[in-house]
């Protein structure tokens, strides 16, 4: 059930693009592969390019790990033989289950492709300390946004600023909402003139969830600005 869900297409790459911060054509990249200079390079997070204009679950997810490392000096491309190789052990989306994380094997094995692949340490998803495997800041930034459903990512934070904005593939078609009122809907009435408390009364929400919804839309509104 869980990896069926994971395979639910229900975003585009714009969707993927707005709701994870990245400059525009960059989930189109990472998914479909991109020419420069006559070089075409592959895909990170699909096997290969596939050409549809969908964006599964699963990808949505993955996405929203690797753009936890979007501000590093070193290119995502190079995460790409790291996630092959995951892929191989763990299945079609690596990134999006909890074994690779959560688990002391699945994070050991990930520690061992990391390091077949010679993984730069500043795209690294697991570390060792005192003998034991845990995760890099990032990843953990990333696992601690992510409630695991059946051992793969059951929905997701899209941003840790504002922990009450959830995307839940079984509801409002995986878009970022509040229970189960979408930001969007919440920014839209607010700039029609709605207030705060009207909002809340309107959708039974709290004014602190109104503030989060409003400040999660001018978020993604700066991030994709910028």
């Amino acid at each position: 059930m869980a990896l069926s869900l994971l395979d639910r297409a229900i975003y585009s790459y714009g969707d993927v693009d707005r709701l994870v911060g990245l400059h525009h054509g960059t989930a189109r990249r990472w998914l479909d592969g991109y020419s420069r200079a006559g070089k075409f390079y592959e895909p990170i997070l699909r096997e290969s390019s596939t050409g549809t204009d969908s964006v599964t679950w699963g990808e949505m997810v993955e996405a929203r790990l690797l753009a936890e490392f979007r501000n590093r000096d070193v290119t995502v491309q190079k995460l790409r033989p790291a996630i092959e190789r995951l892929r191989e052990q763990f299945g079609r989306y690596p990134l999006a289950l909890a074994r690779p994380f959560l688990e002391v094997e699945g994070r050991e094995l990930v520690q061992v492709v990391q390091e077949q692949v010679g993984l730069d340490k500043s795209l690294q998803l697991v570390v060792v300390r005192n003998g034991q495997s845990i995760l890099t800041a990032a990843t953990q930034r990333f696992s601690g946004a992510v409630q695991y459903v059946n051992g793969a990512a059951g929905s997701i934070q899209p941003d840790i600023r504002t922990p009450d904005v959830v995307m839940d593939p079984t509801r409002t078609f995986g878009q970022p909402a509040v229970r189960n009122v979408r930001t969007e809907i919440l920014a839209s009435d607010y700039r029609a003139g709605s207030s705060r408390d009207e909002l809340a009364d309107l959708y039974d929400l709290t004014a602190g969830q109104v503030d989060e919804a409003l400040r999660f839309e001018l978020i993604i509104g700066s991030d994709r600005a910028a």
